[in-house]
């Protein structure tokens, strides 16, 4: 899931901060299903995405475009399944061994562009924090069009 921000930082549980300016907020959660091509594509994705309003106010540039910041974040309660009962079931997420190698592979194919990448700490507690513009907030499925 991507948000369009002015600002987002993410404090880890040493107490360190981590933020961003302008750019995009990445709450990226890996499946079951995911292989590292999907990585590679979403990564691609999210640099081209023209989710950044051009003077008439229409969405017209991509992050790349406007050389903004990413601040990418792993979420697998984004796998979330609430169908059944009122606990959500994390089994169509990745493993963590797993997940964790597409979460440094999306990572390191964004940090090819140039653009200023941070990242939160893989598996642990953190405190997100952003001011959303638009509020615009996308969500890219590896699953669409495989």
């Amino acid at each position: 899931m991507l948000q369009r921000v002015k600002r987002a930082s993410v404090t880890l549980p040493s107490g360190e901060c981590r933020a961003t300016g302008q750019g995009l907020l990445v709450l990226l959660g890996v499946g079951r299903e995911d292989a590292e091509q999907d990585a590679v594509r979403l990564a691609a994705k999210t640099l081209k995405l023209r989710i950044f309003s051009n003077a008439a106010g229409k969405f017209d540039h991509s992050v790349s475009d406007v050389k903004g910041d990413l601040l990418v974040i792993s979420q697998f309660t984004l796998y979330g399944d609430c169908s059944d009962g009122n606990r959500p079931d994390f089994t169509a997420s990745a493993p963590p061994e797993r997940a964790t190698k597409l979460y440094l592979l999306y990572v390191r194919e964004l940090e090819r562009s140039g653009l200023a990448v941070r990242v939160g700490e893989f598996g642990e507690h953190m405190k997100v924090e952003l001011l959303n513009d638009g509020p615009v907030t996308i969500l890219l499925d590896s699953c669409a069009k495989k």
